[in-house]
Protein backbone atom coordinates (compact mmCIF):
# COMPACT_ATOMS: atom_id res chain seq x y z
CA UNK A 1 0.00 0.00 0.00
CA UNK A 2 2.66 2.57 1.08
CA UNK A 3 6.41 2.95 0.67
CA UNK A 4 7.45 4.01 4.19
CA UNK A 5 10.78 5.84 4.34
CA UNK A 6 12.55 6.09 7.69
CA UNK A 7 15.88 7.91 8.11
CA UNK A 8 17.79 6.84 11.22
CA UNK A 9 21.01 7.90 12.91
CA UNK A 10 22.33 5.57 15.62
CA UNK A 11 18.91 5.24 17.27
CA UNK A 12 18.67 1.45 17.15
CA UNK A 13 16.32 0.95 20.17
CA UNK A 14 13.85 3.43 18.67
CA UNK A 15 14.17 2.06 15.14
CA UNK A 16 13.41 -1.41 16.50
CA UNK A 17 10.27 -0.04 18.17
CA UNK A 18 8.94 1.66 15.04
CA UNK A 19 9.59 -1.40 12.87
CA UNK A 20 7.94 -3.61 15.49
CA UNK A 21 4.89 -1.34 15.53
CA UNK A 22 4.64 -1.23 11.74
CA UNK A 23 4.66 -5.01 11.57
CA UNK A 24 2.25 -5.51 14.45
CA UNK A 25 -0.21 -2.66 13.99
CA UNK A 26 -0.51 -2.04 10.25
CA UNK A 27 -3.73 -3.13 8.57
CA UNK A 28 -2.10 -3.32 5.14
CA UNK A 29 1.25 -4.59 3.88
CA UNK A 30 3.80 -1.90 3.12
CA UNK A 31 7.26 -1.49 1.70
CA UNK A 32 9.62 -0.23 4.43
CA UNK A 33 12.82 1.56 3.35
CA UNK A 34 15.33 2.61 6.00
CA UNK A 35 18.20 4.99 5.38
CA UNK A 36 20.99 4.25 7.82
CA UNK A 37 23.14 7.26 8.68
CA UNK A 38 26.49 6.09 10.10
CA UNK A 39 25.07 2.96 11.75
CA UNK A 40 28.06 2.50 14.06
CA UNK A 41 25.69 1.36 16.84
CA UNK A 42 24.83 -1.84 14.96
CA UNK A 43 21.85 -0.39 13.07
CA UNK A 44 23.07 -1.42 9.63
CA UNK A 45 23.70 -5.02 10.71
CA UNK A 46 20.25 -5.20 12.31
CA UNK A 47 18.50 -3.75 9.24
CA UNK A 48 20.24 -6.35 7.05
CA UNK A 49 19.29 -9.15 9.44
CA UNK A 50 15.67 -8.03 9.25
CA UNK A 51 15.72 -8.11 5.45
CA UNK A 52 14.53 -4.52 5.20
CA UNK A 53 14.98 -2.47 2.05
CA UNK A 54 17.59 0.13 2.88
CA UNK A 55 20.13 2.69 1.77
CA UNK A 56 23.15 3.71 3.83
CA UNK A 57 25.83 6.35 4.20
CA UNK A 58 29.09 6.06 6.14
CA UNK A 59 28.38 9.39 7.86
CA UNK A 60 25.28 11.30 8.91
CA UNK A 61 24.12 13.10 5.75
CA UNK A 62 21.05 14.64 7.38
CA UNK A 63 17.34 14.14 6.86
CA UNK A 64 16.99 15.77 3.42
CA UNK A 65 19.56 13.64 1.61
CA UNK A 66 18.53 10.53 3.56
CA UNK A 67 14.83 10.66 2.70
CA UNK A 68 15.57 11.40 -0.94
CA UNK A 69 17.90 8.42 -1.25
CA UNK A 70 15.33 6.16 0.38
CA UNK A 71 12.44 7.53 -1.67
CA UNK A 72 14.31 6.74 -4.89
CA UNK A 73 13.68 3.06 -4.07
CA UNK A 74 9.93 3.48 -3.43
CA UNK A 75 7.73 1.16 -5.49
CA UNK A 76 4.24 1.95 -4.17
CA UNK A 77 1.97 4.79 -5.29
CA UNK A 78 2.17 6.60 -1.95
CA UNK A 79 5.25 7.65 0.02
CA UNK A 80 5.00 7.92 3.80
CA UNK A 81 7.83 9.68 5.63
CA UNK A 82 8.16 8.61 9.25
CA UNK A 83 10.68 9.43 11.97
CA UNK A 84 12.70 6.68 13.62
CA UNK A 85 11.49 7.73 17.10
CA UNK A 86 7.82 6.95 16.50
CA UNK A 87 5.57 4.05 17.45
CA UNK A 88 2.46 3.36 15.37
CA UNK A 89 -0.82 2.63 17.09
CA UNK A 90 -3.18 -0.07 15.74
CA UNK A 91 -4.91 0.95 12.52
CA UNK A 92 -2.72 4.00 11.91
CA UNK A 93 -2.59 3.17 8.20
CA UNK A 94 -6.25 2.17 7.78
CA UNK A 95 -7.24 5.66 8.94
CA UNK A 96 -5.09 7.20 6.21
CA UNK A 97 -6.42 4.80 3.57
CA UNK A 98 -10.02 5.75 4.42
CA UNK A 99 -9.23 9.35 3.53
CA UNK A 100 -7.60 8.56 0.19
CA UNK A 101 -10.96 8.14 -1.52
CA UNK A 102 -11.74 11.79 -0.70
CA UNK A 103 -8.50 13.16 -2.10
CA UNK A 104 -8.20 15.16 -5.36
CA UNK A 105 -7.83 13.06 -8.50
CA UNK A 106 -4.67 14.94 -9.51
CA UNK A 107 -2.92 13.65 -6.39
CA UNK A 108 -2.12 17.10 -5.01
CA UNK A 109 -2.60 16.57 -1.29
CA UNK A 110 -0.73 15.85 1.91
CA UNK A 111 -2.00 13.75 4.79
CA UNK A 112 -0.42 13.65 8.24
CA UNK A 113 -0.97 11.23 11.06
CA UNK A 114 -1.54 12.69 14.52
CA UNK A 115 1.33 12.56 16.98
CA UNK A 116 0.96 11.70 20.65
CA UNK A 117 3.79 13.38 22.57
CA UNK A 118 4.77 13.15 26.23
CA UNK A 119 5.65 16.84 26.65
CA UNK A 120 3.42 19.77 25.74
CA UNK A 121 5.34 21.93 23.24
CA UNK A 122 2.39 24.14 22.37
CA UNK A 123 1.73 22.33 19.08
CA UNK A 124 -2.05 22.54 18.41
CA UNK A 125 -1.93 19.43 16.20
CA UNK A 126 -0.55 17.10 18.90
CA UNK A 127 -2.28 14.99 21.55
CA UNK A 128 -0.31 15.30 24.82
CA UNK A 129 -0.10 12.14 26.88
CA UNK A 130 2.95 10.57 28.51
CA UNK A 131 3.64 6.88 27.91
CA UNK A 132 7.40 7.17 28.39
CA UNK A 133 10.05 9.63 27.29
CA UNK A 134 12.59 7.11 26.08
CA UNK A 135 12.67 3.57 24.73
CA UNK A 136 13.58 2.00 28.08
CA UNK A 137 10.58 3.55 29.87
CA UNK A 138 8.09 3.17 27.03
CA UNK A 139 4.70 1.73 28.08
CA UNK A 140 3.47 0.22 24.82
CA UNK A 141 0.60 -1.79 26.28
CA UNK A 142 -0.81 1.25 28.11
CA UNK A 143 -0.55 3.33 24.93
CA UNK A 144 -2.41 0.71 22.89
CA UNK A 145 -5.16 0.44 25.51
CA UNK A 146 -5.55 4.21 25.70
CA UNK A 147 -5.34 4.94 21.97
CA UNK A 148 -9.12 4.91 21.27
CA UNK A 149 -9.58 7.65 23.88
CA UNK A 150 -6.84 9.80 22.32
CA UNK A 151 -8.48 10.15 18.91
CA UNK A 152 -9.16 13.78 17.98
CA UNK A 153 -10.95 15.60 15.17
CA UNK A 154 -9.21 16.04 11.82
CA UNK A 155 -7.18 19.25 11.57
CA UNK A 156 -5.66 21.53 8.94
CA UNK A 157 -2.01 22.08 8.20
CA UNK A 158 -0.43 18.66 7.56
CA UNK A 159 3.34 19.12 7.56
CA UNK A 160 5.13 16.93 10.07
CA UNK A 161 5.78 13.18 9.92
CA UNK A 162 4.19 10.83 9.52
CA UNK A 163 3.24 12.42 6.19
CA UNK A 164 1.71 10.80 3.12
CA UNK A 165 2.01 12.14 -0.43
CA UNK A 166 1.64 10.55 -3.81
CA UNK A 167 4.95 9.23 -5.10
CA UNK A 168 4.76 11.03 -8.44
CA UNK A 169 4.37 14.39 -6.69
CA UNK A 170 7.24 13.62 -4.33
CA UNK A 171 9.52 13.24 -7.35
CA UNK A 172 8.02 16.15 -9.32
CA UNK A 173 8.83 18.47 -6.41
CA UNK A 174 12.30 17.02 -5.95
CA UNK A 175 11.63 15.58 -2.50
CA UNK A 176 13.18 17.41 0.44
CA UNK A 177 15.35 20.45 -0.37
CA UNK A 178 19.03 19.72 0.10
CA UNK A 179 19.88 23.36 0.86
CA UNK A 180 18.10 22.88 4.21
CA UNK A 181 20.41 20.05 5.27
CA UNK A 182 20.65 18.64 7.87
CA UNK A 183 16.92 19.33 7.98
CA UNK A 184 15.57 22.14 10.18
CA UNK A 185 12.44 23.56 8.46
CA UNK A 186 12.65 20.97 5.67
CA UNK A 187 9.14 19.72 6.55
CA UNK A 188 7.72 23.24 6.30
CA UNK A 189 9.60 23.82 3.05
CA UNK A 190 8.13 20.68 1.48
CA UNK A 191 4.61 21.81 2.42
CA UNK A 192 5.33 25.18 0.82
CA UNK A 193 6.58 23.43 -2.34
CA UNK A 194 3.25 21.60 -2.48
CA UNK A 195 1.31 24.84 -1.95
CA UNK A 196 3.34 26.54 -4.67
CA UNK A 197 2.45 23.65 -7.02
CA UNK A 198 -1.27 24.25 -6.37
CA UNK A 199 -1.98 21.90 -3.46
CA UNK A 200 -4.73 23.08 -1.12
CA UNK A 201 -5.47 19.88 0.81
CA UNK A 202 -3.23 19.59 3.90
CA UNK A 203 -5.17 17.27 6.17
CA UNK A 204 -4.21 15.95 9.60
CA UNK A 205 -6.02 12.68 10.28
CA UNK A 206 -7.18 12.61 13.88
CA UNK A 207 -7.52 8.83 14.22
CA UNK A 208 -4.17 7.92 12.61
CA UNK A 209 -2.13 7.91 15.81
CA UNK A 210 1.61 7.54 16.36
CA UNK A 211 3.57 8.04 19.55
CA UNK A 212 6.53 10.40 19.18
CA UNK A 213 9.38 10.40 21.68
CA UNK A 214 10.52 13.91 20.55
CA UNK A 215 13.93 15.10 19.37
CA UNK A 216 15.87 11.85 19.65
CA UNK A 217 17.89 12.76 16.53
CA UNK A 218 17.56 16.52 16.14
CA UNK A 219 18.91 16.99 19.65
CA UNK A 220 22.25 15.52 18.53
CA UNK A 221 22.98 17.65 15.46
CA UNK A 222 24.33 21.10 14.68
CA UNK A 223 21.20 22.74 13.30
CA UNK A 224 20.87 24.87 10.19
CA UNK A 225 18.99 28.17 10.58
CA UNK A 226 15.93 26.81 8.80
CA UNK A 227 13.59 29.65 9.71
CA UNK A 228 15.86 32.24 8.13
CA UNK A 229 16.40 30.04 5.07
CA UNK A 230 12.63 29.62 4.70
CA UNK A 231 12.15 33.39 4.92
CA UNK A 232 14.75 34.11 2.26
CA UNK A 233 13.50 31.37 -0.05
CA UNK A 234 9.76 32.07 0.11
CA UNK A 235 9.54 35.71 1.17
CA UNK A 236 7.50 35.04 4.29
CA UNK A 237 8.05 33.62 7.75
CA UNK A 238 7.04 30.09 8.63
CA UNK A 239 4.59 31.56 11.15
CA UNK A 240 2.83 33.51 8.38
CA UNK A 241 2.62 30.43 6.17
CA UNK A 242 1.33 28.28 9.04
CA UNK A 243 -1.27 30.78 10.25
CA UNK A 244 -2.68 32.31 7.08
CA UNK A 245 -2.03 29.69 4.41
CA UNK A 246 -2.05 26.22 6.02
CA UNK A 247 -4.21 27.42 8.94
CA UNK A 248 -2.49 24.79 11.01
CA UNK A 249 -4.49 23.24 13.82
CA UNK A 250 -7.85 24.64 12.73
CA UNK A 251 -10.77 22.19 12.45
CA UNK A 252 -11.64 20.92 9.00
CA UNK A 253 -15.40 21.44 9.52
CA UNK A 254 -16.38 19.37 6.50
CA UNK A 255 -14.38 21.26 3.86
CA UNK A 256 -11.15 19.50 2.86
CA UNK A 257 -9.79 22.28 0.68
CA UNK A 258 -7.92 24.98 2.60
CA UNK A 259 -9.24 28.42 1.60
CA UNK A 260 -6.92 30.98 0.06
CA UNK A 261 -5.44 33.43 2.60
CA UNK A 262 -7.76 36.26 3.58
CA UNK A 263 -5.84 39.44 2.84
CA UNK A 264 -7.11 41.29 5.87
CA UNK A 265 -5.23 43.66 8.15
CA UNK A 266 -3.71 40.81 10.16
CA UNK A 267 -2.42 39.19 6.97
CA UNK A 268 -0.96 42.50 5.76
CA UNK A 269 0.80 43.11 9.09
CA UNK A 270 2.24 39.57 9.02
CA UNK A 271 3.49 39.97 5.44
CA UNK A 272 5.02 43.37 6.26
CA UNK A 273 6.75 41.83 9.25
CA UNK A 274 8.04 39.02 7.01
CA UNK A 275 9.42 41.50 4.48
CA UNK A 276 11.14 43.53 7.21
CA UNK A 277 12.73 40.39 8.64
CA UNK A 278 13.94 39.44 5.17
CA UNK A 279 15.47 42.90 4.62
CA UNK A 280 17.17 42.98 8.03
CA UNK A 281 18.49 39.41 8.13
Amino acid sequence: MFSIIIPTWNNLPYLQLVIESLRAHSTHQHQIIVHVNDGSDGTLDWVREQGLDHTASAQNIGICHAVNLAAAHATEDYVVYMNDDMYCCPGWDAALVRHLAQMPADGLFMLSGTMIEPVDSGNPCVVVSDFGRDAAQFQASKLIAAAPTLVRADWRGATWPPTLVRRDWWHKLGGYSSELSPGMSSDNDFSMKLWDAGCRVFLGVGDSLVYHFQQKSTGKIIKNDGRRQFLHKWGMTQATFDRFYLRRGQPVAGMLVTPEPEQNSRWRRAMLKSRLKRMLS
